[in-house]
């Protein structure tokens, strides 16, 4: 129990949750804007090709343009309130919902965007915590509060999420191939088959794959490489040592997707996606810490031109 109370109940600052709140919230809000024609262009596909999943299920056709785009405006609204921690009660479960809604839209006419899925899960942990005590504008007249359990089994929980995607993946590529994985033989016909399709389609596509082909003893390394990171994952969560080397081995194997697949996971490759696993207010603290410094500098020299001018003057 008592390392049940560490691992899951730990105290954290209230300004580390908000530091999450603000991260997901201004990548989430960035995502929808950057990619805004794209969405757009969901809310006229073909009614034909609707199969929606999860939380759409129940929903037998989809929206007509006109109130799926609505709801997909909205959806940015309520994220940039839910960045600045504004009218958070009913800004944050808002956002959470309406992001979920939005993406599993996106995910209804057959292809599901799996890469998805840690950022609703993180907006949603947030969304329903305590993430505007700190840096928000609903608490900008509040006292900061003291270190709690409450902000810190949110950030906890993202953590555990996080893991348990790569740990579900890397469970799913065991149970699907087998050993034929660790060989490296199904990462190798995975990577010149996509990208095959890819140029016969007219996609972008990885120039290494070719080469890579001819070469099959250097892909096959990648293979067991790739479970190590998946099935590892847990160890991130022992202490922030291994967090930081597992992260890092996170990221160049996505980094390592795009170089071989053209294929781009936004979320984890912008490290949004590892930062309840640190202590991710610090940056911001040392941002907020050069600005004081400079606005003080600012300040001096003001008064030094002020009496330096009377100085002139007498």
């Amino acid at each position: 129990m008592r390392q049940l109370d560490v691992t899951l109940l730990a105290e954290a600052p209230a300004q580390r949750l908000a530091a999450f709140r603000i991260l997901t919230g201004a990548f989430a809000v960035g995502y929808l804007l950057v990619r805004l024609p794209y969405f757009l262009t969901v809310t006229r596909l073909d009614p034909a090709r609707w199969d929606p999943p999860g939380a759409l299920s129940v929903l037998g056709s989809p929206l007509t343009p006109g109130p799926a785009q609505a709801v997909l405006i909205a959806t940015i609204l309520a994220g940039i309130a839910f960045t600045l921690g504004w009218q958070y009660r009913v800004s944050g479960p808002t956002f959470a919902l309406l992001l979920l809604c939005v993406l599993t839209y996106r995910n209804s006419w057959s292809h599901l965007f799996h890469s998805d899925n840690l950022l609703a899960m993180h907006v949603l942990i947030v969304g329903l915590a305590p993430a505007v005590d700190a840096w928000s504008v609903d608490a900008r007249r509040s006292a900061l509060p003291a270190p709690s359990v409450r902000y810190g089994w949110p950030l906890r929980l993202a953590a555990f999420v996080t893991v348990l995607t790569y740990v579900v993946t890397g469970i799913a590529k065991l149970r699907y191939t087998g050993g034929e994985w660790l060989t490296g033989d199904t990462l190798l016909h995975q990577i010149t088959f996509d990208n095959a399709r890819k140029k016969v389609l007219g996609s972008p596509y990885s120039p290494l794959a070719a080469p890579l082909a001819n070469h099959p003893g250097l892909v096959r390394p990648l293979g067991l490489a790739t479970l190590v990171v998946e099935l590892g994952a847990p160890m991130a969560l022992l202490s922030r040592r291994w967090a930081t080397s597992w992260a890092a081995s996170a990221w160049i194997f996505h980094v390592g997707i795009v170089a071989l697949m053209a294929i781009s996971f936004p979320y984890p490759l912008s490290l949004v996606a590892y930062a309840p696993l640190f202590r991710c207010e610090r940056p911001f603290r040392s941002a907020a810490a050069a600005l004081g410094r400079r606005r003080g500098r600012r300040a001096q020299e003001l008064r030094a031109d002020r009496h330096g001018g009377l100085d002139e003057i007498q």
